[in-house]
């Protein structure tokens, strides 16, 4: 069955162990998949792309003030320029009958100037109003997902203190469990761990391992009812300590 002996006390002491061991590795499992970490990664994207429409918004919009701000600079001079020819002719000091038609000429070519001017006015208000309304609407996004990306945080920053909570807690009685247990049938314990999915040990309960579900023929259990309570029983199919109780049928 296997040349490692312990005492039927120190073996059961794997049971304790081994329930430990998958409590940390439950609390392991649980700590890499909080809902919460999938949630953050989406709302990060989400940030990302609402800075990125804001940031776009806000040069355009400076974009845009400055192509306002110099059209209504050429709208005004175009008025200056119309105001002083229009004074020149309503002042009546133009003798020129050439000169007079120049200046009405210039006032007509002027005022369509200035009316191509202020619908360019009018377009780049629009396209202001427009952008405007885009940059808000990414600040709120922004605003929002803040809002949502705080809440999340503090309900993973508390899922994460109860899981570290309570493996301290496991941790804790894990030492206090291998402090019971030889060095060599601890060695094999890990040893066997490592190979059989992370339960090293496992109770034998009416015939069968409660590792892996198997139930043991009759000659296994012949050879283990004659085992000497010291020996420690290696399960043939999974390979993991079988621990021998009151309940085990043999």
């Amino acid at each position: 069955m296997g040349s490692v002996k312990a005492s039927p006390e120190a073996q059961l002491r794997l049971l304790e162990l081994a329930d430990l061991d998958t409590e940390l590795a439950r609390l392991d499992h649980r700590r890499r998949t909080l809902p919460e970490i999938p949630e953050l990664e989406q709302l990060a994207v989400r940030a990302a792309k609402a800075r990125d429409t804001l940031v776009a918004a806000e040069t355009e919009l400076s974009d845009l003030g400055r192509e306002q701000a110099r059209a209504e600079r050429d709208v005004e001079q175009v008025r200056v320029r119309i105001d002083r020819d229009q004074g020149r002719l309503d002042g009546g000091n133009v003798s020129s009958a050439k000169e007079l038609e120049s200046l009405q000429s210039e006032v007509v070519s002027l005022k369509r100037r200035q009316g191509d001017l202020e619908e360019v006015v009018l377009e780049l208000m629009e396209k202001l109003e427009e952008v405007t309304s885009r940059r808000d609407e990414a600040a709120a996004e922004r605003d929002t997902i803040a809002a949502e990306t705080q809440d999340v945080t503090t309900r993973r920053d508390a899922a994460l203190g109860e899981i570290a909570e309570a493996a301290g807690k496991a941790l804790a009685a894990r030492a206090t469990a291998v402090a019971g247990v030889p060095a060599e049938l601890l060695a094999l314990y890990d040893k066997v761990r490592a190979q059989a999915g992370g339960v090293g040990a496992a109770m034998l309960r009416r015939g069968r391992c409660e590792g892996c579900r198997e139930s043991l023929s009759m000659a296994e259990l012949s050879e283990i009812r004659a085992a000497a309570a010291d020996e420690v029983i290696r399960h043939e199919e999974c390979r993991r300590i079988l621990i021998r109780t009151n309940e085990s049928g043999l």
